[in-house]
């Protein structure tokens, strides 16, 4: 069975699952879990991609699905 966005009002697919650990300020970005879980979040390609997370937070995309962007300062040597 196919699982859908958990994002409200999107009808895509999910390719990605989102967890998150309050305590460590850190959420992950993985590739589709094989079970939905009540303390994941089931991401389309467009919402993976566009994940941000809260200042002071840590994101790790261990997907694939976001682009690759340098650290800011990587960025300034260009």
């Amino acid at each position: 069975m196919t699982r859908l966005c958990a994002r409200p009002s999107c009808s895509e697919v999910a390719c990605a699952t989102l967890r998150y650990d309050y305590k460590q300020r850190i959420t992950w970005l993985d590739p589709l879990a094989d079970e939905s879980h009540p303390m994941a979040y089931d991401l389309c390609l467009g919402h993976a991609r566009a994940m941000t997370v809260p200042r002071g937070w840590r994101l790790e995309d261990r997907s694939g699905l976001r682009p690759v962007v340098p650290p800011f300062e990587d960025a300034l040597a260009y």
